[in-house]
């Protein structure tokens, strides 16, 4: 797993490098393995001839010699003979008898106490239940290794005189070095090989690559509302050309769709946004309307209170003028939002300057450091504070509580800044936190219910999120959005 998370081009320059290598490795094995079956073949047909040839020598003496050829007499008839054919062959040569007991041996007198007297048991047992007559038993002594072959000596009817063992030395020297000059011609063919796939590798992956990091820093760039440019790249392989054009025809497709939507947003804003207006207005227009025409049929200028009741018709007309006034004012605010203006932020600054408009007393600031930097637009951070702030007043003011108290803090957590707004004031019911930041919700009995629907806008732009936690105690809003690590 940890291969596939390394770049292209790192993965081109491994999986050559180690197919060389592992190929390389595999060919030393493969070469070392048949060197060994080889040798062992050439050592059991070399032994093999050398017992035929002494086979043949043993045949002619028993047919010349003036000895009976019996078993009895083998030790007569090859007193001398068993040293000419030694030195002839160049092997050790054992006779026995047919129940394993030695009858002559080649070694002189003096090593006598160390050839064994007798076959071993395990010998005489497999060439007697042996087909062909013949066994060959290999074996390994202080290092060395060794074959030893034994066969039936027979007379001229085919019946059998003794047993004939021959020991054979297998020297690997000349096809060690065989193997050993072999395997460094191989090695210094396949470094030059793994030069040759470690440039190769890095061109074709630089190659490869080239055109794949042109791609992904268009990719990188493009944004949905902005102008994308089309990626213009000559001299690319066929699936990278087909990438490219898939790319440019999604980035036409894409300003078409973006043209569309941003048409279909603003119609669907301004339809809701004139039915709102329509509905805030006529709340205050019915009583106006109530007032004067109360005021239209009932006023008698002899009337002694006359001068009274003009006052309360007056003040009536003038508190439905304020809600009007103050609903142009909110929906001018929403409208006309100023365009975000990115820039690099002390959050907990920021905070603090927001914080200063306010002149109640239980509002109380907290951070454990003294700068949190993040990308936001400085009045949008100010408004998103100012707004929690006087939603929490507003809170506070309808609970009334014996102490009143807003907690403003500002932490950072793994990568995100988040400000916590905690208020002991009415709280949110149960079935209106689904709608609260919904731009026309509002439980207040006057404003627009603009606030928070604004708060939460102003966050996701920037990647945030807003999240209330209520209960009768407290209120929490928190607001977190991306820090600059």
């Amino acid at each position: 797993m940890y291969f596939y998370k390394k770049s292209l081009r790192t993965r081109i320059f491994l999986s050559m490098f180690l197919l060389v290598l592992g190929a390389s490795v595999l060919i030393a094995i493969v070469t070392v393995f048949q060197y060994k079956e080889e040798a062992q073949d050439y050592h059991r047909d070399r032994l093999l001839r050398k017992e035929a040839a002494i086979r043949e020598n043993i045949n002619y003496i028993l047919k010349t010699t003036t000895y009976p050829v019996e078993t009895e007499q083998i030790p007569l008839i090859f007193k001398d003979k068993i040293y000419e054919i030694k030195d002839i062959h160049g092997l050790e040569i054992f006779l026995y008898d047919l129940d394993g007991n030695l009858l002559k041996s080649s070694k002189p007198s003096f090593f006598k106490d160390t050839v064994s007297p007798k076959m071993a048991e395990y010998a005489l047992e497999t060439l007697q239940n042996s087909p062909t007559k013949n066994y060959i038993k290999e074996f390994e002594e202080g290092g060395q290794k060794y074959q030893s072959s034994y066969t039936y000596i027979t007379d001229s009817y085919f019946k059998p005189l003794a047993i004939l063992n021959l020991p054979y030395i297998e020297d690997d020297g000349f096809i060690t070095k065989e193997l050993t000059e072999y395997l460094y011609r191989l090695g210094m063919a396949y470094f030059f090989m793994l030069l040759v796939a470690i440039i190769l590798s890095y061109f074709l992956s630089k190659y490869i690559t080239r055109s794949l990091k042109e791609i992904s820093e268009k990719l990188s760039e493009t944004r949905f509302d902005a102008r994308n440019k089309k990626i213009i790249i000559s001299d690319t392989p066929q699936e990278i050309s087909i990438l490219i054009n898939s790319y440019n025809g999604m980035i036409d497709e894409l300003e078409n769709s973006a043209a569309q939507l941003a048409a279909s947003e603003r119609e669907t804003a301004w339809r809701e946004m004139a039915k709102q207006v329509a509905h805030e207005i006529k709340n205050p227009l019915t009583p106006m309307r109530l007032t004067v025409q109360s005021f239209q049929r009932k006023f008698d200028h002899n009337d002694p209170e006359i001068d009274k009741k003009m006052d309360e018709y007056t003040n009536t007309l003038l508190q439905q003028i304020d809600t009007l006034s103050s609903i142009s004012s909110a929906f001018s605010t929403y409208a006309k939002m100023p365009a975000q203006q990115d820039e690099t932020l002390n959050v907990v600054k920021i905070t603090k300057l927001a914080l200063d408009i306010f002149n109640e007393d239980f509002i109380y600031f907290f951070s454990e450091q003294d700068e949190v930097r993040a990308r936001f637009d400085r009045t949008q951070l100010i408004r998103v504070i100012t707004n929690l702030i006087k939603n929490s007043i507003q809170s506070i003011e309808q609970k009334k509580p014996t102490e009143p108290r807003i907690d403003v803090i500002v932490k950072t957590e793994e990568n995100f800044v988040n400000i916590l707004v905690t208020d002991n004031g009415i709280g949110v019911s149960e079935e209106n936190r689904n709608n609260i930041f919904e731009p026309q919700f509002t439980t207040k009995t006057s404003g627009m219910g603009l606030g928070l629907g604004m708060v939460k806008n102003i966050v996701e732009t920037y990647g945030g999120t807003i999240v209330l936690e209520s209960s009768e105690e407290k209120t929490i809003f928190k607001v977190s959005f991306p820090a600059i690590v």
